[in-house]
């Protein structure tokens, strides 16, 4: 199951920067090898009921815990550019397409992982 979710987050991360392509989103490569790179980090943090997934689309610490906050925060910063690029190229605001992506993001969410429904409220999955 661990398998087959990566999997999903890797296809979900690729199919998001398919739209940025022929878009003038320098560093695309560079941002996709990073987050790849993170991957196996993140989905340990979430594993661990550590971070979850906001209504932003971002990464958050649901509890008093702050492994990895350099990971966590490097992963938002990524995100955030990611969304910037995606929102220009769409003519819309980085906000939506992250709330976007945050709907995505909880679809795939596992069992047990913690995510934040449009109100804010944390619940597991």
């Amino acid at each position: 199951m661990h398998r087959k979710h990566m999997l999903s987050t890797i296809l979900l991360v690729t199919a998001i920067f398919s739209l940025l392509a022929g878009s003038a989103f320098g560093g695309a490569q560079e941002i996709k090898a990073r987050m790849a790179d993170r991957l196996p980090v993140i989905m340990d943090l979430k594993q661990k009921g550590i971070v979850g997934e906001n209504n932003l689309g971002l990464l958050e610490f649901v509890g008093a815990a702050q492994e990895k906050a350099d990971v966590v925060a490097a992963e938002n910063a990524d995100r955030k550019k990611v969304y910037e690029a995606i929102a220009r190229k769409q003519g819309t605001t980085a906000d939506l397409v992250g709330r976007r992506r945050a709907m995505q993001l909880h679809k795939i969410a596992r069992p047990g992982e913690w995510i934040q429904d449009a109100g804010g409220k944390w619940r597991k999955k």
